[in-house]
């Protein structure tokens, strides 16, 4: 299993050189990755940080860290900007990029803008569009939502045959929808601290999500929990995750005692 941090880079957190700082501890202390959540935060009243901008700032800052978000409304973006954003990050960091993806649980971020939450079929069809143009070849696309007339990105992302993307959610839909990508990532605490994702749980969901993909060994499974230094996560490890991302956020204290965990290195 390997270690990153997902951060929550809204209220205090929203401050951009906050997550810097976190990156560069992170590496220090032997962290494998950085994710950070994607919400348009303010939109109820909590300051945010732009991820991709943060990101990017990180990705200058570090030189192994995986980066990336936990995870992205896809749908609040246009296919084709987002997927030029995560290329460019992407290449800025030597190919360390990874697009956390979901529809989105805060529908006040859409409707506050004046738009509704899409449903998945929109989700799958940008993903569909986002992956023709990391191909490289000129794309051809007229879909329900989205057309594309004879496009080809470039610069193109440096991981090749494209940045993985790792869906994240519960339902049904999202569990298939990761077996289609890269990866899933699964929330396994709440705000207060508390594991709420036990092991045999999170065995049952990978075992549902194998009878999606015939070859389930590729598929990376993230947990987002919460650990104490020198504290064992190894059950969620033989349940079948391959990451274990520490979950950063105001609740858990001050910028100061984040760093401390953060230091203090993965759990074992």
């Amino acid at each position: 299993m390997r270690y990153g941090i997902d951060v929550a880079i809204l209220g205090d957190l929203g401050e951009p050189a906050h997550l810097v700082t976190l990156a560069r501890e992170a590496e220090a202390a032997g962290w494998d990755a950085v994710l950070v959540w994607d919400h348009l935060a303010f939109a109820w009243g909590m300051p945010s940080a732009d991820p991709w901008v943060t990101l990017a700032a990180a990705a200058q800052a570090t030189s192994h860290l995986r980066l990336g978000t936990a995870v992205t409304a896809v749908a609040r973006h246009r296919p084709e900007r987002l997927a030029q954003t995560v290329a460019t990050l992407d290449r800025l960091s030597g190919g360390r990029a990874i697009l956390g993806a979901g529809l989105g649980g805060v529908r006040q971020e859409f409707t506050a803008f004046g738009s509704t939450r899409p449903g998945g079929v929109v989700l799958d069809e940008a993903l569909d569009v986002m992956a023709s143009l990391w191909s490289g070849e000129e794309v051809h696309h007229r879909g329900a939502h989205y057309a594309v007339d004879g496009v080809r990105l470039a610069p193109l992302p440096l991981q090749r045959p494209r940045v993985p993307v790792w869906v994240g959610g519960t339902a049904p839909g999202a569990l298939k929808r990761a077996a289609r990508w890269d990866g899933w990532i699964v929330a396994g605490d709440d705000r207060e601290g508390r594991m709420t994702l036990s092991p045999d749980s999170l065995a049952a969901q990978v075992s549902e999500l194998r009878r999606h993909r015939a070859n389930a060994g590729d598929l990376d499974v993230a947990v987002i929990g919460v650990s104490e230094p020198g504290s064992s996560v190894r059950a969620y490890a033989d349940a079948g995750a391959t990451w274990w991302l520490e979950h950063l956020h105001s609740y858990r204290g001050s910028m100061e005692r984040l760093v401390r965990r953060v230091k203090a290195g993965p759990p074992v």
